[in-house]
């Protein structure tokens, strides 16, 4: 599944929420990359400008916009990497203390007891057997 098609499968199951998220804004996206230090990737920038205001299942991505609440990226990046997550890993999305991370395109899981074997190749499959596939 590549992108594209893992957004329309998401969208298709977009649950409709009393306040919902909005996308951000380029600048937006920009500004949450400096604040980090780092670009990111072209998958996950396309997500952010595309899709992170979709609501599936339980998991809640982060997400750049202002008043992010507890899904805001900078806050989940600075948690996850206090809590032992590699530095040059992407913390995206936090589930109870575990975080799904970025390295390059490829996505990795890290649980609250530490590194882990479990990777998906890209965001795409992660979309896909992930975050769709567990919220059924």
């Amino acid at each position: 599944m590549d992108l594209e098609a893992a957004q329309a499968a998401l969208r298709a199951r977009n649950t409709v929420v009393p306040r919902p998220a909005r996308l951000p804004t380029a600048a937006e996206v920009e500004a949450a990359e400096a604040s980090i230090a780092r670009p990111f990737p072209s998958d996950y920038r396309r997500f952010l400008l595309e899709a992170s205001d979709v609501v599936v299942g339980y998991l809640e991505p982060c997400v750049v916009v202002p008043d992010g609440g507890y899904c805001d990226l900078i806050a989940t990046c600075a948690e996850a990497w206090a809590d032992g997550v590699p530095s040059a890993w992407l913390p995206t999305c936090q589930d109870n203390g575990d975080y799904f991370c970025l390295d390059g395109e490829r996505v990795r899981y890290w649980s609250h007891n530490g590194l882990t074997d479990e990777h998906w190749p890209d965001l795409a499959t992660w979309i896909d057997e992930v975050w769709i596939g567990e919220a059924g």
